[in-house]
């Protein structure tokens, strides 16, 4: 997953002084000065630093072969310094790798394009969630490039079959050890949407955050799922973490753990002999765990925005393969031809995924859920309990977001 330093504000005038680029002219036959000027881009990166520098090679490519000046930026800063930039005169024309459940943010301050019609298409995708994750009000305002989910980590010499349903993963669990970072709702929710739980309703391309399902029937259940690992079958402590949890598995303590591809490299240096299947059936459903999408968009404030679409076409055509080649991000891209079993694997429960919620609201769904979460494994409170104080806190957080 991101993570996000402090963006210098002496970065912005730096890359506005090296991208502001001055035309040389030359006489033509006719005795006039014939205009050579190169337009420019500015494209700001949020993707990692090894994977700036093979897009800094795409668009030099193409920049050179349609006179254009593009300078390729690595930029980790905080979000609100970006749309600050966006919202000026100068500031970049495209942005790279921004993650999705931030659109609404980026949409409502004004600096995302409305996407260009079939550029983004669900036949394109692997799955219809990838387009749902770029996709406010029935508009498309950003171009999918890389996916991320969880999916199940199993030790190979202590698992010989492994577990279709939760039910077993249980039952096993008790003899070989299983633990994730249960508190965090990121990895949670997919127990609460097995039944039927969601954060706010899609309605054809449109999340109603006045529609909140994280209390309903479906959503208790997965909250009483959750609190029974703890409390009931005693196979993690309330307060475990996700490093704690993920150093069990890695030194064999534990022979289940739930995760994302983020973790995978850890596990490999860890010398484990392991395997990565889709998340095992709660109740005969399929968990739909959180889907993250890595994307981009172009600046709605940009001087240059048909130019900066067609450098877009070009970053989307090489984009698949420096985001899983060199970033080893899970790619979009339906005919990508992937060659690693791991991959396969989150690629697979991605499919099934839901997008994490794009909306503003989006940013009063955590601190309830995590907090509840919390006091659920502790043993405080009971699931119903827990899912009325989520829905009730999520509403009391979208007040004070309005």
């Amino acid at each position: 997953m991101v993570k996000r330093s402090k963006l210098l504000a002496v970065l912005i005038a730096g890359i506005i002084a090296t991208t502001s680029l001055v035309g040389c002219g030359g006489k033509d036959e006719k005795g006039g000065t014939a205009n050579t000027e190169k337009k420019t881009l500015t494209v700001w990166s949020h993707f990692t630093t090894n994977e700036v520098k093979e897009f800094e090679k795409v668009a030099k490519a193409w920049g050179e072969e349609n006179n254009v000046e593009v300078s390729v930026v690595e930029d980790q800063g905080k979000f609100q310094e970006m749309i600050q930039a966006c919202q000026s005169d100068n500031g970049p024309d495209l942005i790279l790798g921004a993650p999705h459940d931030n659109l609404g943010t980026f949409q409502k301050a004004g600096i995302t394009a409305e996407v260009p019609s079939g550029m983004v298409s669900a036949d394109k995708y692997t799955s219809q969630g990838i387009v749902d994750a770029v996709t406010i009000g029935g508009k498309i305002y950003a171009v999918p490039f890389a996916q991320e989910t969880t999916g199940m980590f199993y030790n190979k010499d202590k698992v010989k079959e492994v577990p279709k349903t939760m039910e077993d993963l249980v039952a096993m669990a008790k003899e070989v050890g299983f633990e994730y970072n249960i508190n965090d709702f990121f990895f949670s929710y997919a127990f609460l949407s097995a039944g039927g739980g969601y954060v706010y309703k899609n309605n054809n391309g449109t999340l109603d955050p006045n529609d909140i399902g994280l209390g309903n029937e479906g959503a208790v259940a997965g909250l009483q799922f959750i609190s029974d690992l703890v409390n009931k079958d005693k196979l993690m402590a309330a307060d475990i973490t996700g490093d704690i949890a993920k150093g069990d598995f890695t030194s064999g303590k534990s022979a289940f753990y739930f995760s994302g591809p983020w973790d995978v490299s850890g596990a490999k240096e860890a010398g484990l002999n392991f395997g990565v299947v889709p998340m095992p059936t709660l109740n005969g459903k399929a968990p739909q765990t959180f889907l993250g999408v890595q994307t981009s968009f172009v600046n709605e404030n940009s001087k240059n925005k048909d130019l900066a679409w067609k450098l877009m076409e070009e970053f989307v055509n090489k984009g698949q393969d420096v985001v899983y080649k060199t970033g080893s991000r899970i790619p979009v891209a339906k005919d990508y031809a992937i060659d690693d079993e791991y991959t396969k694997a989150f690629m697979e429960q991605a499919k099934v995924a839901m997008p994490m919620p794009n909306i503003v609201e989006v940013q009063a769904m955590w601190e309830p859920a995590a907090n509840n979460l919390k006091l659920l494994t502790l043993g405080q409170i009971d699931a119903k309990t827990a899912g009325e104080n989520i829905v009730n806190q999520v509403k009391e957080g979208i007040k004070q977001i309005k």
